[in-house]
């Protein structure tokens, strides 16, 4: 017995002594182009254009300035006629801009604006390298029929309340949905999970509690996730949305969230851009609902 373990302790001895130090180097890759763009119904198109960063680069305000692409050539269509957008730039201050791109104002014969039913095609070149995407504004038939409110169920502030909707999906797969929320008279935010198929709820009228949309820069305390105040308006911005819209949004927040999540499956992101370009061109069927919160 003592012989045998002897061997063993000289085995792992020799095992140990060939460990080998593995520096590993990322590989440096070329930026691509990274899109986006949305266009809602009875809307103009807008579209963001930006270079990818890598991933262990250093994050910055001058950096994602510089991100930005500028002069790019970009075309919408709708299968009818065609329009040119043209690029818009906001001073933000301290020396940084925000740029898009849009309807032209000054060629306002070709404009176009979201309507359901329609499918787009964005045609962008930039460095002499040609980028399409294509979405579809779906007629607007999965809808909120009411909202309500109720008490947080298990949060001590008694200002906190759960808002409730009653939704109806037509029959039939494949009813596509995002949403947002907004409170008074600030920003649209989407939720965590903010897009959902209807392979549970098809052909049904359920109730599902929506969660307040969030800042992913300024994420919600745990203990306050999803709730809202007493004395808010809150308004919800319901979308109906194509699978291609989905699948980005889906595996995006699904990527987001698993960060830094060791037991995590990757995933890859869905984007909708050819010619390896990355995000997204989504388009939105939208339906606003209201509701007053008292105090």
């Amino acid at each position: 017995m003592m012989k045998k373990l002897v061997v063993l302790l000289a085995f792992v001895s020799c095992c140990l002594s060939c460990e080998k130090t593995i520096d590993l180097q990322p590989s440096t890759l070329e930026a691509v182009l990274v899109v986006d763009g949305i266009i809602e119904s009875d809307q103009p198109p807008f579209i963001v254009l930006s270079k990818s960063l890598n991933y262990f680069s250093t994050i910055s305000p001058a950096i994602l300035n510089a991100s930005q692409v500028h002069q790019a050539n970009v075309v919408l269509s709708d299968g009818n006629k065609s329009h040119k957008l043209k690029e818009y730039t906001i001073a933000l201050g301290g020396g940084y801009t925000f740029s898009y791109y849009s309807t032209d104002s000054s060629n306002l014969s070709s404009a176009l604006t979201g309507q359901t039913g329609k499918t787009y095609k964005l045609t962008i070149t930039v460095d002499g390298k040609e980028y399409l995407a294509e979405t579809l504004i779906p007629k607007l038939e999965k809808k909120i029929d009411s909202l309500w409110w109720k008490p947080a169920p298990g949060n001590a502030d008694s200002n906190k309340v759960s808002v409730m909707a009653k939704i109806t999906d037509p029959p039939g797969y494949g009813n596509y949905i995002r949403y947002f929320t907004r409170i008074n008279n600030e920003n649209f935010l989407p939720g965590a999970n903010s897009a959902f198929d209807d392979q549970v709820v098809d052909g049904t009228t359920y109730e599902v509690q929506v969660d307040k949309g969030i800042n992913r820069n300024d994420p919600p305390k745990f203990e306050d996730y999803g709730f809202f105040t007493k004395g808010d308006t809150i308004t919800i911005k319901f979308c109906n949305i194509d699978k291609h819209t989905y699948d980005f949004w889906r595996t995006l927040e699904y990527s987001y969230q698993s960060v830094g999540n060791p037991f995590s499956t990757p995933t890859t992101v869905l984007g909708n851009i050819s010619n390896g370009g990355l995000g997204a061109f989504s388009g939105y069927a939208v339906q606003f609902k209201s509701l007053v919160i008292p105090k």
